[in-house]
């Protein structure tokens, strides 16, 4: 930050309410823990000056800060870097892949694109570490001028602070789309008051001022402490002590503008073009200023008078006294003066120490199409996006095409600017290259490819809708032309036709499937993409008994891809196994083993890598394993994490998984919220599949308490249409309510479909899921071996949450027949099982059973362990796994204090005193009795 220049209260009169809430900040991070606070306010208001002023207070601690640059929005992470630089002596006291991922992000070092959640985990452990022997300050001053890549990663950062010692402070407009910093606390810093406002404007003018013109002063500054100080300035000396003067109807940020504007005209011409310089290069390095100075023949003694018309300082940087004045200072310059200063900073930086700010300052000094300079843009769009800057390298290609002579060339750079905006999740800006491709001359693989990418964009935001049909458009029209992306582009296709589901407006899965068949073959040898279709195309054509086989490979492939380690271009199709279903391809073939080794590898994988925009998909593909496990409470919290990366990434959440998870649990009103808010949300989005699986989901729900009429209603639905994933399992339901309410025929079908499936998977799992329901619809004689059979396979199997549903049915059974010891048995160990888990409303059931079969049973009550946040149970787990602070912190993204923190609060609540205590008491099952 800059030093405050004279009296720091200057412009602070009236503002004790902000004061205030900044001494409170400072004083927290002081205690050791930390705090976060976004200014918010017009141009002018202060906001500035109470940067200043909590600089000012911040005594004893260690203080960094960056101001944001509107014309240095397009460089990735540039802000982000200007504000670390102080702190990178310290980084390599950070683990290796985040100082990896900050160093390539920096420019520091090559290396592939790092993902922006750890660049950002990487700046919390900077942070945290320059804390740990003194607080830190963190000033950030016109937040709304930050590129991209530098306002998610800090609002990522604020978002985890608790316990390092860091006040981190942001200042920026009222009016801004600042979504990213939204949710934050925050304070909006209001107009002063009149009294105040006399005050400040008395003080500031020395000349003689009349009550009149002070009056018409304030009341057209509206409490703006930069107009009272600059609105005099248009004034002379005698229009100041009572002469005439037209007010100016100009809105309030123009008219400061203007002031500055003639502060700046009334500096000799040297002095406005060293001025215009320092203000076209956003890094304020003095040496490079003076370079490029000297390139345009300005004396050095035009700083001098720069720094007396009190707009500039010249010191160790640049420094500008506010930035309406950099800004001023540059709008108003003529473009032929813009560009002049541009080309002498372009030539007075070195191409081989930072090429991409040459390259910027080359574009902004061209006046017409440059082809050196556009491949320069190219060039530098190709290093922005390997430090993981996909806007960046958007903005960079969308300047090159602008500048590039050729037709052709610059339709090609439009289309790869446009899949960097899609990568980048800006939609609009993406529409708008579109049109700009579109009105150039196309060829016919040109023109397949903006199909293609329009298509991608509509399904980006839209999963069902137009998107299956636009894909597969544009796979036919890519088919003659790049068999390769043809068929990339018809997996894509599937994908949008399994989301689209029962919703589909356009091509349904199957006539994709054929397209596919009848479509390029896959080269020899076979990519991942070419057997993940093929896999599909069988599946949805032969149907599943004869299409397993292709599944399998799919699946297989899937897994060698993983044991790789794939994280990059090819890494996208890994959405097949995790993102078009939460139940993907290995709960398709009811494979336990195959899905707990894809879902931990995947997390550890994404973890180890920070592929952190596959990372949510990871942990809601494992935490949808660990409900068929029985394991709720882990289940719960890597959903929550995964819903805090994709929210903190600005994604939606996949809240598939908590569906199933919700139903399971068996609380019926929390249970159908969720289920009528997610139904309603995706119906928006054309999501078919999903709605698919909110039926699943109710006809477990009410199996589980026993309501068997909307059980079946709610599976009948569900097996409607076979959704990829789940279809067996909601057969499973439709054949018990069926079976419950009287209706054989429904029933009976349902199994011989769950047969087909099961009996091709050919699994320990699916074969004891198969002998459960067709033991419920056998007679006597061979029911009991059913059940027991079931309970066999099952035992062998991962998923305890369908083994204790199949002794649940054959205790019931036995029940029915008076086989009450045996009944007993079986019903009690579904009973402890289900409470175990938290299956309520099947532990629920099963106690009514145990009753009716003469047993007493004491409903169980929730324990300690019930008292943790869902972070806390986390870190309790991990820590009682013997992982470190560091290792905890590095996979919940928090800081390793705030890891102790929360620590401190496990052993209160849970009762212990150390780690090694952990285990033992999460382990301790729900209190409760049981009485004969």
């Amino acid at each position: 930050m800059r030093a405050p220049a004279g009296d720091p209260q200057v412009g602070l009169r009236g503002r004790e309410h902000e004061k205030a809430a900044l001494d409170r900040a400072l004083a927290e991070a002081r205690s050791g823990t930390s705090a976060v606070l976004v200014l918010r306010g017009e141009p002018g208001i202060g906001k500035t000056a109470l940067l200043e002023y909590a600089e000012h207070r911040a005594t004893g601690f260690r203080t960094i800060g960056v101001a944001g640059i509107e014309s240095e929005m397009e460089l990735p992470f540039a802000s982000l870097h200007q504000l670390c630089a102080p702190l990178l002596d310290e980084l390599d006291r950070l683990p290796g892949p985040q100082r990896d991922a900050l160093s390539v992000a920096f420019g520091l070092k090559e290396g592939n694109a790092p993902n922006r959640f750890l660049v950002g985990l990487a700046v919390l452990g900077l942070l945290a570490g320059a804390a740990e022997d003194q607080p830190l300050a963190c000033l950030v001053d016109d937040a709304q001028w930050l590129d991209e890549g530098s306002v998610q990663v800090l609002a990522f950062v604020a978002r985890r602070l608790q316990a390092e010692s860091v006040a981190l402070v942001f200042a920026l407009r009222e009016s801004d789309d600042d979504r990213a910093l939204t949710g934050l606390p925050e304070l909006t810093v209001e107009e002063l008051s009149e009294h105040n406002a006399r005050t400040l404007l008395t003080s500031a003018v020395r000349a003689p001022l009349d009550p009149l013109v002070r009056d018409r002063i304030v009341a057209e500054a509206h409490g703006n402490p930069m107009a009272l100080l600059q609105l005099p300035r248009l004034l002379a000396p005698a229009e100041l002590a009572g002469g005439f003067w037209v007010p100016d109807r100009r809105p309030l940020a123009g008219r400061i503008e203007n002031a500055v504007h003639r502060q700046f005209q009334s500096l000799s011409q040297d002095g406005r073009r060293l001025l215009l310089t320092a203000a076209a290069e956003p890094t304020g390095d003095v040496c490079l200023l003076r370079r490029a100075a000297g390139l345009q023949g300005i004396p050095e003694d035009a700083a001098a008078a720069a720094e007396s018309a009190g707009l500039v300082e010249f010191g160790a940087r640049v420094r500008f006294h506010h930035p309406l004045v950099r800004a001023a200072v540059y709008r108003t310059a003529s473009a032929p003066d813009r560009r002049a200063a541009h080309r002498a900073l372009a030539e007075a930086t070195d191409p081989r120490r930072d090429p991409d700010r040459r390259a910027w300052h080359r574009a902004h000094a061209a006046a017409e199409p440059d082809e050196s300079v556009a491949l320069d843009l190219e060039r530098s769009a190709d290093r922005a996006q390997g430090r993981g800057g996909a806007a960046a390298a958007a903005s960079f290609l969308r300047r090159a095409a602008e500048l590039t002579p050729d037709p052709g060339r610059r339709v090609t750079r439009v289309l790869a600017a446009v899949q960097y905006e899609i990568d980048a999740g800006a939609a609009e800006q993406a529409h708008d290259l579109l049109a700009t491709a579109e009105s150039g001359p196309l060829g016919d693989l040109q023109r397949a490819r903006l199909e293609r990418l329009r298509a991608r964009l509509v399904f980006s935001q839209v999963r069902g809708g137009d998107a299956p049909r636009l894909l597969l458009d544009a796979a036919n029209r890519l088919a003659p032309l790049d068999a390769a992306l043809a068929r990339d582009t018809l997996l894509e296709a599937t994908g949008a036709a399994i989301f689209a589901g029962r919703l589909s407006q356009g091509p349904a899965e199957r006539t994709v499937a054929e397209t596919a068949r009848a479509g390029p073959p896959a080269p020899v040898p076979p990519r991942m993409v070419d057997v993940l279709l093929d896999g599909m195309t069988g599946l949805i054509i032969d149907g599943h008994a004869a299409g397993v086989d292709g599944l399998r490979r799919a699946l297989d492939a899937v897994r060698r891809e993983q044991r790789a380690g794939v994280t990059g271009a090819d890494g996208r199709w890994l959405w097949l196994a995790f993102r078009v279903t939460p139940e993907p391809l290995a709960a398709e073939l009811w494979d336990d083993d195959a899905w707990h080794d894809l879902a931990t590898g995947a997390v550890g994988i994404a973890r180890e890598a920070g592929a952190l925009a596959v990372l949510p998909m990871a942990l809601t593909y494992e935490a949808c394993f660990r409900v068929h496990a029985g394991e709720f409470d882990t289940a719960e919290t890597l959903i929550d994490e995964a819903t805090a990366i994709s929210e903190a990434m600005g994604g939606v959440p996949m809240m598939y998984t908590s569906l199933v998870l919700g139903a399971w649990r068996g609380h019926e009103s929390r249970a159908m919220e969720l289920i009528g808010t997610v139904a309603e949300e995706v119906s928006a989005r054309g999501e078919g599949r999903v709605l698919g699986l909110a039926d699943y989901a109710t006809a477990v729900l009410y199996n589980g308490l026993g309501r068997y009429d909307t059980a079946l209603a709610a599976a009948t639905s569900a097996c409607q249409y076979e959704d990829l994933g789940f279809h067996g399992w909601a057969l499973a339901e439709l054949i018990e309510a069926a079976h419950r309410r009287g209706q054989p025929a429904t029933a009976e079908a349902a199994l011989a479909g769950l047969t087909e499936r099961a009996r091709a998977a050919g699994t320990e799992w699916a074969l004891g899921v198969e002998a459960s329901a067709r033991a419920l619809l056998s007679d006597d004689a061979a029911a009991d071996a059913l059940y027991r059979e079931s309970i066999e396979h099952l035992g062998h199997c991962r998923v305890a949450l369908h083994l204790a549903r199949a002794r649940l049915l054959y205790g019931e059974w036995l029940r029915r027949r008076n086989r009450r010891p045996e009944s007993r048995t079986e019903l009690s160990a579904a009973y402890e099982a289900f409470s175990r888990i938290g299956a309520d409303g099947f532990a629920e059931r099963a106690r009514r059973e145990l009753m009716a079969a003469g047993e007493s049973v004491r409903k169980r009550t929730a324990g300690a362990v019930s008292e943790l946040t869902s972070q806390e149970a986390q870190i309790a787990r991990l820590a009682g796994d013997g992982h470190t602070n560091h290792e905890i912190g590095s996979q919940l993204f928090i800081s390793p204090r705030t890891v102790e923190w929360h620590l401190g609060n496990v052993f209160a609540k849970l009762g212990v005193t150390s780690r090694r205590h952990l285990r033992s008491a999460l382990s301790t099952p729900r209190p409760g009795t049981r009485a004969a």
